[in-house]
């Protein structure tokens, strides 16, 4: 009995430091944290960025992604199993506030994944650039928006002409 109770209280300890220092990390340590995870293709790494409620909106994607599994299945997931090489680099000074960050980026790799069951794999290649907004709150991004150039990233894909 007496070692649950000790084990409960270091897992309260620890609990605690996390919720600390997620409450102390910057908004750029939280971007950059959150790119690297989308660098090692791990979806789920980039999805314990964002808040539970997050709001992330990707331009491509169309209607604002509610919430963490929403925009972990419709966009993060998606580009990564459309892109399993994309590599995403912060271009630049981002612009870093209290709460928040803006910075530019290149996105880059080659579509060898279907995007969906009607949008097959190219296998080209492409690279763009764009820029994100974020709000952070605690450690975690509770709004994420993306801009780029849509119609260009279309055309390398050869979707369009």
């Amino acid at each position: 009995m007496r070692y649950q109770s000790w084990l409960v209280g270091a897992l309260l300890t620890v609990a605690a430091s996390a919720s600390a220092l997620a409450a102390g990390t910057t908004p750029q340590e939280v971007a950059e944290a959150y790119m690297a995870a989308w660098n090692a293709h791990d979806a789920e790494a980039a999805a314990k960025l964002l808040d539970e409620d997050v709001t992330y909106l990707d331009v491509t994607v169309g209607e604002p992604q509610k919430g963490r599994e929403a925009a972990r299945d419709n966009v993060i997931q998606l580009f990564i199993t459309a892109v399993p090489d994309l590599a995403w680099k912060m271009r630049g000074e981002p612009i870093v506030s209290a709460d928040g960050i803006a910075f530019e980026w290149t996105f880059g790799g080659t579509n060898t994944g279907a995007w969906g069951p009607d949008t097959p794999a190219t296998d080209k290649a492409f690279s763009f650039d764009g820029v994100t907004f974020m709000r952070i709150e605690d450690g975690q991004i509770v709004y994420q928006g993306d801009y780029y150039d849509g119609l260009g990233f279309q055309k390398q894909l050869g979707w369009i002409e």
